[in-house]
């Protein structure tokens, strides 16, 4: 009797789930059509569906637009659902390039990415994206379709066990170990990305895809953020209280965090506190702001590095304090031993991994913007602080170390200047930086690659909002640029988007100007030629005697401009300093009529400082026939023998070897 009762219910359930998807269906459909009523009931009710229209509408509920991907079999069936669903797929050229974009996607808008591949080799061609996005912690949701549950283990098309080549770069990861659990792992997943803050991935063997089930799809879980212990904010509070030359260091977290920047101007206001911004993170704080100092780490201000050398207290809000943002710059140990440490990170398990937390040093772990509200209102509530009394004395010796270094930039800008005189047509890069920086629309986004002449570029972005600035961050792979800003534009499309890309690190990524015109994804590209890998040249420069081996870069003669209008973008070449500002500001304009454009900058081999010269030594050979290689001093000129010059050769063979 009970059998049949529960059969009978069943049977009008799936009636009435049926009549719902058939209004939901219309509703879609007038929504795809430009009218309004999406079905918005379809969280927490039981309604039979396919196994694909579960998955679809839980993408759907948790906000998803945008998917960037290559189609594939594995996941058609959902796919064919997308549009009807208001998801937009985005068709690129690699699957890399699509986990890129995903990661723009949400730095440039606070929304979770998505990415989604063909099993197999469409999958295995995401792990480099997703690692740059774990370091980042960019939240996003990586689709992994993979081999069917009853053919895997033959060795067939397509197959490789995909959880464990992601297992060091996602916060979580989520297999769909059943149909019938569609719609809650998925969502799973979607929550995942943003209570962890990185990337999750979530892997669907295809045939999941199929068959159906009665589905709840779980409404999106939202936990709220704290501004961290009350013991360690208070203890804070006394230790910042007492500090006469704070200094605060505003990281990504500050961007990440709900009204982050805000929070920590309120910080600064108060304590008459300069604020340098983390390696790479040059939005975290408006450059335009009188207390301002600049970015740290590689290329960074030399002025910022020596303000915080002169911290008794330094408040690192949002950062976990990398190594990369902290090392000896310009040959300067520039981070104080003797001072006090506050450091808030939302992340339980950074706070004091790098810069380990001493006795007097205080970590709070909670979120940037709630932390720094905190500390705001704590000081308010008790005496004074310290620093009130010393605010004028302080500002004034803060302007004083910006234009030390800006005096120091000037200087660099023209200390190669021979070369560029001695090669037409070919621009100094820091000159060519600096037009750039002038010429750059407020509203820009720009995404930096890894390499020399983009490295560079750090000290020459600055920004007044947050969600600007996107670079490759510690993961450090080159090929990053393009697609992350593709991502951004996506998210944002009234705002610029430029990408800064070296020519080495270009043919990793140029394939994606045909995503650009196809997908109408309007970008623009600033190319640095210089004809060489300048980071790795950088250092057979100082460290292997100018013997130079795979460095050297030869490209066609119509350069990359001419390739650009080969894929139906504008393409121009810039060999003229005073053409560099027009071009750009041009360029960002024509993105309003839907055009890429890639400028070529034609720039002379000078190269900035190492990436890593705290991991490099002179060569000492053991073997006598090596004993040739050997060097007992670094480059006395820091620069490449055919700085101005005809390329010198890359190694060929024994002949061509300076020895």
């Amino acid at each position: 009797m009970r059998a049949t009762t529960s059969a009978a219910q069943h049977v009008r359930r799936g009636v009435v789930a049926r009549r719902r998807n058939m209004a939901t269906a219309a509703a879609t459909a007038q929504h795809v059509h430009g009218q309004s009523g999406v079905d918005t009931d379809i969280c927490g009710v039981p309604t039979l569906m396919t196994n694909s229209e579960a998955f679809v509408e839980t993408l759907r509920v948790n906000g998803v637009k945008d998917v960037f991907g290559i189609v594939g079999s594995a996941f058609m069936d959902s796919l064919d659902l997308f549009p009807r669903a208001g998801i937009r797929f985005i068709s690129v050229a690699h699957e890399q390039n699509a986990a890129h974009m995903a990661d723009g996607y949400y730095r440039a808008s606070g929304k979770t990415g998505t990415c989604i591949g063909q099993n197999g080799p469409g999958i295995s061609n995401f792990v480099t994206g997703v690692a740059a996005a774990y370091w980042a912690n960019s939240p996003m949701v990586v689709i992994t379709p993979e081999a069917a549950t009853l053919t895997k283990g033959h060795g067939g098309f397509q197959e490789v066990d995909q959880l464990p080549m992601f297992s060091t770069v996602c916060k979580e990861q989520v297999h769909v170990n059943n149909g019938a659990r569609m719609a809650e792992l998925t969502g799973l997943a979607y929550n995942a990305s943003i209570r962890e803050l990185g990337p999750v991935q979530l892997n669907i063997p295809r045939d999941f895809f199929y068959g159906q089930n009665t589905f709840t799809v779980p409404r999106p879980s939202v936990i709220e953020p704290t501004a961290g212990g009350e013991n360690a904010l208070q203890t804070a509070a006394e230790v910042i209280r007492g500090a006469k030359n704070p200094v605060i260091i505003s990281g990504g977290g500050v961007v990440q965090s709900e009204g982050g920047v805000a929070a920590v101007v309120a910080l600064a206001e108060a304590l008459g506190a300069p604020v340098a911004s983390t390696y790479l993170h040059n939005d975290s704080f408006p450059h335009d702001h009188p207390l301002s100092c600049g970015p740290l780490g590689y290329c960074g201000s030399k002025g910022a590095m020596t303000v915080v050398s002169e911290a008794d207290v330094l408040i690192c809000v949002g950062t976990r304090l990398g190594p990369f943002g902290t090392n000896p710059q310009y040959g300067f140990n520039y981070w104080p031993t003797d001072a006090k440490v506050v450091q808030v990170e939302i992340d339980p398990k950074r706070v004091g991994r790098v810069k380990a937390l001493r006795q007097d040093d205080v970590g709070i772990c909670g979120d940037a913007a709630l932390a720094a509200k905190s500390l705001v209102a704590r000081l308010a509530a008790g005496a004074e602080a310290a620093a009130s009394a010393t605010k004028a004395e302080r500002f004034a010796r803060i302007n004083g170390h910006k234009t030390a270094w800006e005096e120091e930039v000037q200087q660099m800008l023209v200390a190669n200047q021979a070369a560029a005189d001695a090669e037409p047509d070919k621009l100094v890069p820091r000159q060519a930086l600096r037009e750039l920086e002038k010429a750059m629309p407020e509203d820009a986004m720009v995404a930096t690659d890894i390499g020399n002449s983009c490295s560079v570029s750090n000290g020459f972005l600055k920004f007044k909002e947050p969600r600007s600035y996107f670079a490759a961050m510690t993961y450090g792979n080159c090929g990053y640029a393009l697609p992350a800003v593709m991502g951004a534009k996506v998210a944002c499309p009234d705002r610029p988007a430029v990408a800064y890309v070296g020519d080495g690190a270009w043919g990793m990524s140029l394939n994606e100007t045909l995503t650009c015109t196809r997908e109408n994804i309007p970008t623009t590209v600033v190319v640095f030629n210089n004809r060489q890998w300048g980071a790795e040249k950088k250092n057979q420069v100082l460290w292997f005697g100018d013997r130079y081996l795979g460095v050297q870069l030869e490209h066609p003669d119509g350069g990359f401009a001419g390739i650009a209008k080969a894929m139906g973008a504008e393409g121009v070449q810039v060999t003229k300093l005073e053409d560099v500002g027009p071009e750009l500001q041009k360029a960002c304009a024509a993105q309003k009529d839907g055009k890429t454009t890639i400028i070529e900058i034609m720039t002379t081999r000078e190269l900035g400082d190492p990436f890593r010269r705290d991991a490099m030594k002179l060569p000492q050979r053991l073997l006598s026939k090596y004993q040739a290689t050997n060097e007992s001093a670094e480059s006395a000129t820091q620069q490449p023998i055919d700085l101005g010059k005809d390329a010198a050769p890359d190694y060929k063979g024994p002949g061509n070897w300076k020895f």
